[in-house]
């Protein structure tokens, strides 16, 4: 196994980043959040295809946390990657920034989508988001998350009490079109085989992902986009961040804590969680002023190995020799 410190020379491209909810913030915070997203891209890059997630996973820890340690905001990590041990991470609990600014609470996935990156697929990024000092939902101990997700019109629609055959028929009829047009992102997790199975008899097209947890479900929420519909069980860091990218898109999100296993039930209860309450997204994201960014990592296909390496979409990186 390679280690970080002699990873490949750089030959990928970190696509233009989705920033939404800038008007809530200085110019000069954003920037920051940009290029952090940017770089922890960047460095994870590095590893695309190269059989080594954790290396990919260590190398966007450290490019995002060096960024983020001087930009202009007080930033408390509340949905990191756990308990702070030994291993490089974001962890619950760290203070990041110059400590002038706003009070920020931090929610931040370094790399989404391993495993994608390990094996050299589409679909990784890298993703951070803000929100004001203690508005952001605390899943604390529990790590999996029941979710519906789509946009604007789904609002007073659907409800994750429902069935999943319910929702596709109440998102149809709020979205003007046939069921068998209704396109649904799921998990391809052996978990979802009923969901997928009900999802395809009611008449709906299913879209499965291996991973990609928030990117499926921030396609579901923009409207018009080729997803109507996220659903199923992820990530809970993964859902509270998505409800912030959901937030300011205006769409519609609830979700409901799923332990998925005998030990993760009693450290949820024990946690003081109520397992049967629906979570809606003022509660999961209890303010208007979120800021969230992500970026992608993919290869160049038309020149893997070209010097220079990167282009950065508006940041005014561009490859030497070649471009998207």
């Amino acid at each position: 196994m390679t280690s970080p410190a002699e990873a490949p020379e750089a030959g990928l491209i970190v696509d233009a980043t989705t920033l939404l909810g800038a008007e809530h913030y200085s110019p000069e915070l954003v920037d920051a959040v940009q290029t952090a997203t940017r770089a922890a891209a960047r460095a994870a890059g590095l590893w695309f295809g190269r059989g080594d997630k954790n290396a990919a996973d260590a190398a966007a820890v450290a490019a995002m946390r060096a960024e983020l340690l001087t930009a202009p905001f007080a930033g408390l990590v509340v949905i990191g990657e756990g308990e702070k041990d030994e291993a490089p991470m974001l962890a619950n609990g760290e203070e990041l920034g110059s400590g002038r600014g706003p009070a920020c609470d931090i929610a931040v996935d370094p790399l989404d989508g391993t495993r994608l990156v390990q094996e050299g697929l589409p679909g990784s990024v890298c993703v951070i988001a803000l929100a004001p000092r203690g508005t952001l939902f605390d899943p604390r101990d529990v790590f999996y998350m029941d979710k519906l997700i789509s946009s604007a019109p789904a609002r007073g629609v659907l409800d994750l009490r429902a069935t999943p055959t319910e929702n596709v028929l109440r998102l149809a009829e709020a979205l003007g079109k046939p069921v068998g047009d209704i396109t649904v992102a799921v998990l391809d997790k052996p978990r979802h085989a009923s969901l997928v199975a009900e999802l395809l008899a009611a008449g709906a097209r299913v879209e499965l992902a291996g991973e990609g947890d928030v990117s499926s479900a921030i396609a579901a929420a923009t409207p018009g986009g080729r997803i109507d519909l996220a659903m199923g069980i992820g990530g809970t860091p993964e859902g509270v961040l998505t409800a912030c990218a959901v937030r300011a898109l205006q769409g519609f999100m609830e979700g409901r804590l799923a332990p998925q296993t005998e030990g993760q039930l009693r450290m949820a209860l024990d946690a003081g969680h109520d397992l049967d309450r629906v979570l809606t997204l003022d509660d999961l994201a209890a303010s208007d002023r979120v800021l969230f960014a992500s970026s992608p990592v993919h290869v160049n296909q038309g020149n893997p190995r070209f010097p220079g390496g990167f282009s950065v979409g508006d940041a005014g990186l561009e490859p030497t020799t070649s471009s998207v």
